[in-house]
């Protein structure tokens, strides 16, 4: 059977959910930004949009480009939960859901057409049932592979569909600016038009033993890109928390305002530790070494890290060790940004401590962790913490997951 893969992108997805939420946003130019007044546009309505507002201007430079501009802060749950809800959507097409980011989603519906009546059927079945409970709009791609079909998504927006199908893909690429495809970027596109590649059907023409040659093993890959070849299944999330590996854990914060006093920088430091502690908990990952990443006010960054005797992830241990790391520096300048990751990871089997003390320290750490992951962060938090202004800018991570290895609320 040929397949037909599906790409569903949800247009100014969080802009969309607080004009829905809020009447009176809505027909408005709005851009939603981090939780403070630091932060860049994270993501703007079509209303703002339309006065050159995008993803990564600062506040101040958006206001310029639209004085008349509304700024609501983040809303991470009710972005989450609206996403988590579309996802069971998704589901009632086909049981091959991958989850790509908080507004995407790929579907493998090579089984499901004939269901449902059909490709545009489906679409609009789809996007009907989204509009009518949510009140928001997505738009659609639909091609033999991910590749394509994310391509496809991009190319009507708002509340489009684009099919492509098996014989439309030489001549859909032929003029097509390469950096339209998933996974080139400005860089390599930049590396790429070093060899006059501009375009997918140039890069599909390319020799490829050349490319192997200056790119690679990524060269195998850049030609087949340009031809519009992508082998790579829909990954269920259920499948997906089981083949993916994690790497390292962590977490960053960009401050509200500059501090230098360490009192101050400690409260960032326990508040980090226990969100890199909770995440690595829940992946069942163990770390020796603790990296500290400081930014100063002038955007100067410097980073140190300490291994540890054993493998640790219960949080106030990373907290200690980042401490260690934090008076081993002298600070030269007010801090602007902190982070704490976790490395040289591995998997094991919990043990239960020795001492009683360790053990319950231990009972202590899981039942923090059942009641915040059950009514979200900081629900129960250090005695310190509480009376911690939430003064860090909380986003929204890419790796976002509603369910699986990846479910991660803020970075």
């Amino acid at each position: 059977m040929e397949r037909v893969i599906m790409h569903i992108d949800m247009n100014a997805f969080f802009a969309s959910v607080e004009q829905q939420s809020n009447p009176a946003l809505r027909g408005k130019p709005i851009a939603v930004t981090g939780s403070n007044q630091r932060t860049v546009i994270l993501t703007a309505s079509y209303e703002a949009r339309a006065f050159g507002i995008k993803t990564g201007l600062t506040t101040w430079e958006a206001r310029q480009k639209c004085p008349g501009l509304i700024l609501v802060p983040t809303n991470n749950r009710l972005y989450t939960h609206v996403s988590s809800q579309i996802m069971k959507i998704l589901l009632d097409y086909t049981p091959l859901v991958e989850v790509f980011s908080i507004d995407e989603a790929f579907l493998d519906i090579s089984g499901s057409v004939t269901l449902f009546g059909g490709l545009e059927r489906i679409c609009y079945l789809i996007k009907s049932r989204i509009r009518a409970r949510f009140g928001i709009t997505c738009s659609i791609g639909i091609a033999p592979n991910k590749l394509l079909a994310k391509l496809a998504s991009e190319m009507i927006k708002p509340d489009g569909l684009t099919i492509i199908r098996e014989e439309d893909i030489p001549r859909t690429l032929e003029h097509m600016p390469i950096g339209e495809l998933c996974g080139i970027g400005r860089k390599l596109a930049a590396r790429l038009a070093l060899y006059s590649i501009r375009t997918c059907g140039e890069l599909g023409r390319y020799p490829l033993e050349r490319l192997k040659k200056r790119f690679g093993i990524v060269g195998e890959k850049l030609h087949l890109m340009g031809l519009g070849i992508d082998d790579s299944p829909v990954i269920p999330a259920e499948e997906a928390e089981e083949a993916e590996e994690v790497k390292s854990v962590g977490h960053s914060m960009t401050l509200k305002q500059d501090i230098r006093e360490r009192v101050e920088i400690l409260k960032f430091l326990l508040q980090l530790s226990e969100m890199v502690g909770r995440r690595a908990r829940r992946y069942g990952v163990w770390g020796k070494t603790v990296h500290l990443t400081i930014r100063y006010a002038d955007f100067t960054t410097i980073g140190k890290q300490e291994s540890q005797p054993t493998h640790i992830n219960l949080s106030d241990y990373i907290y200690r060790a980042a401490v260690r790391v934090l008076d081993s520096l002298e600070l030269q300048q007010p801090v602007r940004l902190l982070g704490i990751r976790l490395t040289t990871l591995q998997y094991q089997a919990s043990q239960l401590p020795l001492f009683p003390e360790e053990q319950a320290r231990l009972k202590l750490t899981e039942a923090m962790d059942r009641v915040n992951n059950r009514h979200g962060d900081f629900t129960v938090m250090f005695a310190s913490l509480l009376d911690q202004e939430a003064m860090g800018s909380h986003v929204i991570s890419p790796a976002w997951r509603p369910e699986g290895i990846r479910n991660v609320a803020v970075t």
